[in-house]
């Protein structure tokens, strides 16, 4: 099993200048990472489909990204 992994995040104007912020306070260079995961995003409905195949067939299920 894949355990979720680190990429530089994706911030938008108003996350960049309260790190920015941050960092002035700090004294300190701040890099933002968001989780990156393999595992694929599914829906409330999915997620019991799966559930629903695990029960039936003892085992447990892991979804992936394409």
């Amino acid at each position: 099993m894949s355990a979720p992994t680190l990429r530089p995040a994706d911030l938008d104007d108003t996350a960049l200048e309260k790190i920015r912020t941050l960092e002035g306070r700090l004294g300190v260079p701040l890099v933002a990472y968001a989780p990156e995961t393999p595992y694929a995003p599914l829906t409330d409905e999915q997620v019991a489909e799966l559930q629903r195949a695990e029960a039936e067939l003892g085992v447990q299920l892991l979804a992936y990204r394409p």
